[in-house]
Formats: structure tokens, C-alpha cells, sequence
């Protein structure tokens, strides 16, 4: 049955499918979209009383449902600048170190830190026997994806690609995964050096937006863009641990890369383990 279902994921439309359900997620179909609400918090078990808005009806497209705003101190964030917190709430399904230049995906499968980031060598070099972790949001999840330390955004790279579904099962069974489908890298600045924050689509992922840019994905294409932004003054984007910096209308993947020496990771790591959004993730080394 795995087989047969990782088997589809090649044949589907993946992009197809993925604008139609993109529609429907932003369409306002009053009683129906509140009903399609409440049966996905039923089926998935989603926490309401977290969110700032409990109410199913208060919530105009399904869409905005799925990136509902949390109460005001939901996630207090760890504080101290040696400090790395979790950029959201999420499952841990690889961490480690980066050896020669490839990331661990799952078992018997793993790619390189270039193909992640769009094939800039330069820029991989930058994390090469550095550290990395690949964080899994599912349905249940909070979908807004925030800063794990205070940075300055550097670069924006949209990478082209496939729209697998990222959960672990095709992790296991799809080899370059998160290395083929459709990505948003952002490179920043940060007290530790270079960090990289890589949002990847996913099969139904309507869009991927970050508070600077809007939405990246939807439109798509085939080419590689990318975007570089000012290190000082009026036009620097800077951002501070904790803050909102991007979201999935729909569930994803986040990976974090780390040059070398910068950082070790919080004893509390472990693979399968949930991660809570502003909780200790990582130290400055």
C-alpha cells in the first residue's frame, strides 16, 4: 500500500492539483467552508483554544483558518542572546551535521546542501561541516513560520520544482525530496554568521508567503529567481527572534543550515520529537 501511494505522487498533477485546491482553500463559501473547518479540526485534533479566534464561523476563507493567529503569550520566546528558539511547531525528522556537503533525509537517502539552495556553489560552501535540522509541520500545526534568532536578511532565492508530499513517508521512499520540490531559501545575517531558512512546498501547499515579499509561490515557473537586500539603512529588512517571517496555506517543511562552529543543538533535539515555536532549539557555540 506505501508503494502504491508513493506511486501515485509521481503520476498526479502535482501543480494542477495543487492551484485547484489553492482555490478552493481561498474561495468564501459561507456555511460550507465553516463546515469543511470543522470536520479538519475534528479529523486532525487541531488545539482551537490556542488560537486567537476559536470560533470555526469567524474564519471567511479556509485559508485564513489555516494560518489563524495565536492568542497573544501562546509561545513565550526563550530569551537570551546565546539562545536559538524553534522557527514552529513542528516534528524533528533529521538533524546533524553537514558531511561533505550533504544533508541526511531519511534512511539510505540524502542530498547536498548546493541543490538545496538552487545550485549556488558559493553559497553552500557557507555551510559546508556545518549543522542542519529539517522540521515537518503537519495538518495539525501552526502554520506561521517565525525567526529562530535575530537576523538580517541577506538573500531570497525561488527554486522551481517538483510538488511532492513531504510527510515521512515519501521522505523515505522519494529520493532528493526536499531537493526537487518547489522551495523559498532565505539567507541571513546573523550574530553566529550565515543561517539559512528554506520553506518547501509540498503537493496542496496553495502558496508560501513572507512578511516581506507577500506571496512567492503561487505564481510559478521554471526558473531560478533571486533576490539580494541591503545590509544597512531605511531599505535592510531585519527581523528579531521570535517574529513572524513567512507561512504555508497548507503544511510543509522548514530546514535550517548553520555554518560551521556556530552553533550546537539543545539537548532537548530528537528525531520524531514535536517541536513547540520559541522554546530552545539550538546555543550559539
Amino acid at each position: 500500500m506505501d508503494k502504491i501511494k508513493v506511486g501515485l505522487q509521481y503520476w498526479i498533477p502535482q501543480h494542477g492539483l495543487t492551484r485547484l485546491v489553492g482555490k478552493l482553500a481561498s474561495a468564501k463559501a459561507g456555511g460550507l467552508t465553516t463546515a469543511i473547518i470543522r470536520w479538519f479540526i475534528k479529523q486532525y485534533n487541531v488545539n482551537m483554544n490556542e488560537a486567537l479566534h476559536s470560533d470555526p464561523s469567524y474564519f471567511k476563507t479556509f485559508n485564513e483558518f489555516f494560518v489563524r493567529e495565536l492568542k497573544e503569550g501562546t509561545r513565550p520566546i526563550s530569551e537570551g542572546s546565546d539562545v536559538i528558539t524553534h522557527p514552529a511547531d513542528a516534528c524533528v525528522s533529521q538533524f546533524g551535521p553537514i558531511q561533505d556537503g550533504k544533508l541526511i533525509q531519511a534512511k539510505g537517502h540524502d542530498f547536498t546542501a548546493q541543490e538545496l539552495l538552487g545550485g549556488d556553489k558559493n553559497l553552500a560552501d557557507q555551510f559546508t561541516e556545518g549543522e542542519f535540522a529539517t522540521l515537518y509541520l503537519s495538518p495539525s500545526d501552526y502554520h506561521r513560520v517565525h525567526m529562530p534568532c535575530d537576523g538580517v536578511l541577506r538573500q531570497m532565492i525561488y527554486v522551481p520544482g517538483d510538488l511532492f508530499s513531504v510527510n515521512p513517508l515519501t521522505a523515505e521512499n522519494v529520493p532528493n525530496l526536499f531537493a526537487r520540490n518547489e522551495r523559498v531559501v532565505c539567507i541571513f545575517d546573523t550574530d553566529f554568521g550565515p543561517m539559512a531558512q528554506v520553506l518547501v512546498g509540498a503537493t496542496i501547499v496553495g502558496s508560501i508567503e513572507l512578511v516581506w515579499a507577500g506571496t512567492v509561490t503561487p505564481p510559478r515557473g521554471n526558473t531560478v529567481h533571486s533576490w539580494d537586500y541591503p545590509a544597512q539603512g531605511e531599505q535592510a529588512i531585519t527581523l528579531k527572534k521570535g517574529e513572524e517571517m513567512g507561512r504555508f496555506k497548507l503544511g510543509s517543511t522548514v530546514i535550517n543550515l548553520f555554518a560551521k562552529g556556530s552553533i550546537h543543538f539543545d539537548e532537548s533535539m530528537k528525531h520524531n520529537e514535536p517541536t513547540v515555536m520559541g522554546t530552545p532549539y539550538a546555543h550559539k557555540a
